[in-house]
């Protein structure tokens, strides 16, 4: 059974990141397309489609199943895991973050640029090398 909840978590987690590295990106085109309102609205869909259909039942998929791998499996004693389920929290602030920003693009009320989320989309990619380092290396 421990294999497969590993293969459902790592398939989670993987679909979750296409959400939180593409959602930014679109955020981007939006922003500095602010103008052409065609293409914004084809963008808005988008940004609607991925943050509810793909990125909210990924993330809770993930946080699902690797909560319950961290109980069943070495929650206890374990140094890293309990600072990968901080840094997993932080990246669900950040993912919540991204749904804040969407509703206000989707009310033309963000005052945010594109190169405000170019620099945004950065933190996602930290924290995933961060998070793997720590299941990979199990430094503490």
């Amino acid at each position: 059974m421990y294999n497969w909840i590993v293969w459902f978590h790592l398939i989670s987690m993987v679909s979750w990141f296409a959400a939180l590295f593409y959602m930014p990106r679109l955020f981007v085109y939006h922003a500095e397309n602010i103008d052409n309102t065609r293409f914004v609205e084809v963008i808005k869909v988008m940004e609607m489609k991925i943050y509810k259909y793909i990125g909210i039942p990924a993330m809770w998929a993930t946080v699902a199943s690797g909560l319950y791998l961290a109980y069943e499996f070495g929650f206890k004693g374990n140094g890293w895991i309990h600072a990968k389920i901080f840094l997993v929290v932080i990246l669900m602030a950040y993912f919540f973050s991204l749904g804040y920003f969407r509703k206000k693009l989707l009310e033309d009320k963000c005052v945010k640029n594109g190169k405000f989320f170019r620099i945004y989309n950065e933190v996602p990619t930290i924290l995933l090398m961060i998070i793997v380092g720590l299941v990979v290396f199990k430094p503490f």
